[in-house]
C-alpha cells in the first residue's frame, strides 16, 4: 500500500510525494490489526502521520536502511497516545523504499507488545475453542462408530454361540468391507462348510445304520439256514437222501457269508491304499471273453443276452486281477437290474487310454441314484437287498476306488426305463511308470 501511494512528479526535479488518501486507507486497515506505521523521508522527518507518537529512527538504523536492509527491533520506549494514555514497548520493522536506486522513504511498522500478546491470547483461546469443539465432534463420531462395531461384534458372538450349540445353518448379515466384514464373510464360509460336513456325517450315519441292518439281515439268513441244517443233522431229522443237498446249501450260505466279509475288507484296503497294484500289459479282449463265458449262465437265468464288441487285440496297462474285478462287478450289476434284455460290452482304444463300456437295457436310474451310485452301502433298488448273489452295496464302491487307483475315470449315464451305461477309462503307462519298470527289470537281471 505504501508503494502504491508513492507518486513521482516528472516535471521539475522529480519531486516525490505520497498519496494521503491511500495512506489513510492503509492506516485504517492496519489499525484493525493493532498495527501502526509511520512514513519517514531520508532526512528522518515524519511524512505521515503527524500524531506525535511516531517512533524515531536512529542513525544506526539509517545505516542499514541505506544499504537496502530491513531492520527488526524492539523499542522499549513508552509511547503517549492521542488520548493521553501511554503504551510501553513496541515491536518495529523498518523498511526502505528506493526510486531509481535513490532512497526516497522509510516506513516503520510496529505493534505494541501488549497488543501482540493480546492477539496471541485471543488466538490461543480460539485454538482451545476449536480443539474443544473438535474433541466433542470426535467423541460423538467415535461413539457412533464404536456402537456400530459393538453391534456387529455382538451379532458375530451370538452366532458363534449358536454354532457351538450345533446350529450350523446360522448366517451373519454382511455389512461393510472392513476387517470385521471380512471376518463375517469367513465366519459364513465356515458355517457353510460345517453345515455341509454335518449333513454328510448325518448321511453317512444313516448309511451306516442302514448297512448294519442290511448286514444283520444278510448274515442272519445264511446263519439261520446253516443252524437249521446242523440241528437237522444233529437230531437226525434230515433224511439220508436229502443230506447231500442240505450240505450243498450250507456250503453255499457259508460262501455267501465269506463274500460279505471279504467285500468289506477289500473296500477298506482299497480305500486306505493298503493294496499294491501289479500293473502290466495284457490283452483286455481275452479278459472280456472270459467274463462273458463266466456270466452267461447267470444272464440266462434272467433271460438276458450278453454281446461283446471289441477288437481282437485290445492292449491295456492295469492290474490283471483288479481289472477283472472291475468289469465283473459292473457286468454282474447290469445283469441284476436287467430282465429279458441285452448287456453290451464294448472295448476300444482312446488317446493313450483303453475304454470299456458296459451298457444294459434294464430299469435305469434317476439323477439322484446316479449321484449316489458309487457311495458305500448304497443300493439303487431297495427291493434287491438280498438274493442269490448276496448284494452288500459295496460292489460299485469298490469299482470306483479301483479305477481311481489306476489313475482312471468311471462315469455313468442312465435314465429310468432306458437302461444304464458305465464307461471305464484306464490310462496307458506313464513315463514315470516306464522308468520304474525298466529299473525293476534291470534289478531282476542283476
Amino acid at each position: 500500500m505504501v508503494q502504491q501511494s508513492l507518486t513521482i512528479n516528472s516535471k521539475g526535479q522529480n519531486k516525490i510525494s505520497f498519496d494521503v488518501p491511500t495512506l489513510k486507507t492503509t492506516e485504517a486497515l492496519l489499525e484493525n490489526q493493532s498495527v501502526h506505521f509511520t512514513v519517514f523521508n531520508p532526512k528522518n522527518q515524519v511524512i505521515y502521520p503527524n500524531n506525535g507518537m511516531s517512533p524515531k529512527i536512529t542513525k544506526n538504523d539509517w545505516k542499514h536502511l541505506r544499504k537496502d536492509q530491513i531492520v527488526r527491533k524492539v523499542n522499549n520506549k513508552n509511547f503517549r497516545l492521542t488520548n493521553g494514555k501511554t503504551r510501553p514497548a513496541m515491536i518495529e520493522v523498518l523498511k526502505p523504499y528506493y526510486y531509481k536506486k535513490k532512497l526516497v522513504a522509510a516506513v516503520s511498522a510496529g505493534a505494541f507488545i501488549s497488543d501482540v500478546n493480546s492477539n496471541v491470547d485471543r488466538i490461543n483461546r480460539d485454538l482451545l475453542k476449536g480443539l474443544g469443539v473438535s474433541l466433542i465432534i470426535s467423541m460423538v463420531i467415535s461413539f457412533f462408530i464404536a456402537s456400530r462395531l459393538n453391534r456387529r461384534i455382538s451379532r458375530l458372538r451370538n452366532a458363534a454361540n449358536q454354532v457351538a450349540n450345533g446350529n450350523y445353518q446360522i448366517r451373519v448379515k454382511t455389512s461393510g468391507k472392513d476387517e470385521i466384514g471380512e471376518l463375517i464373510n469367513d465366519f459364513n464360509h465356515m458355517t457353510e462348510s460345517l453345515d455341509k460336513a454335518d449333513k454328510e456325517i448325518q448321511r453317512q450315519e444313516e448309511r451306516r445304520q442302514e448297512f448294519l441292518a442290511d448286514a444283520a439281515h444278510e448274515m442272519r439268513t445264511p446263519l439261520t439256514t446253516i443252524s437249521g441244517i446242523l440241528e437237522g443233522i444233529k437230531y437226525d431229522v434230515i433224511p439220508q437222501e436229502s443230506r447231500t443237498k442240505s450240505i450243498d446249501l450250507m456250503s453255499s450260505e457259508t460262501q455267501r457269508l465269506i463274500r460279505l466279509v471279504n467285500e468289506n475288507l477289500d473296500y477298506e484296503k482299497i480305500r486306505s491304499n493298503s493294496i499294491q497294484l501289479d500293473k502290466r500289459h495284457f490283452n483286455a479282449t481275452q479278459v472280456l471273453n472270459n467274463l462273458v463265458e463266466q456270466l452267461e449262465n447267470k444272464a440266462a437265468e434272467s433271460k438276458d443276452k450278453i454281446d461283446l464288441h471289441a477288437p481282437k487285440d485290445l492292449p491295456i496297462y492295469a492290474d490283471y486281477d483288479r481289472f477283472v474285478q472291475i468289469v465283473f462287478n459292473i457286468t454282474n450289476n447290469a445283469i441284476q437290474f436287467t430282465d429279458k434284455g441285452t448287456i453290451t460290452i464294448t472295448g476300444e482304444r482312446g488317446y493313450n487310454e483303453t475304454i470299456v463300456r458296459v451298457a444294459d437295457t434294464g430299469i435305469g436310474m434317476t439323477d439322484a441314484q446316479q449321484k449316489n451310485i458309487f457311495e458305500r452301502y448304497y443300493k439303487a433298488d431297495a427291493s434287491r437287498r438280498s438274493g442269490k448273489y448276496g448284494e452288500s452295496g459295496l460292489g460299485l464302491a469298490i469299482v470306483h476306488q479301483l479305477v481311481k487307483q489306476h489313475g482312471g475315470n468311471i462315469t455313468v449315464e442312465s435314465a429310468p426305463g432306458k437302461g444304464t451305461t458305465f464307461t471305464v477309462i484306464i490310462p496307458d503307462q506313464t513315463k514315470a511308470e516306464k522308468q520304474k519298470d525298466e529299473q525293476s527289470a534291470d534289478a531282476d537281471q542283476n
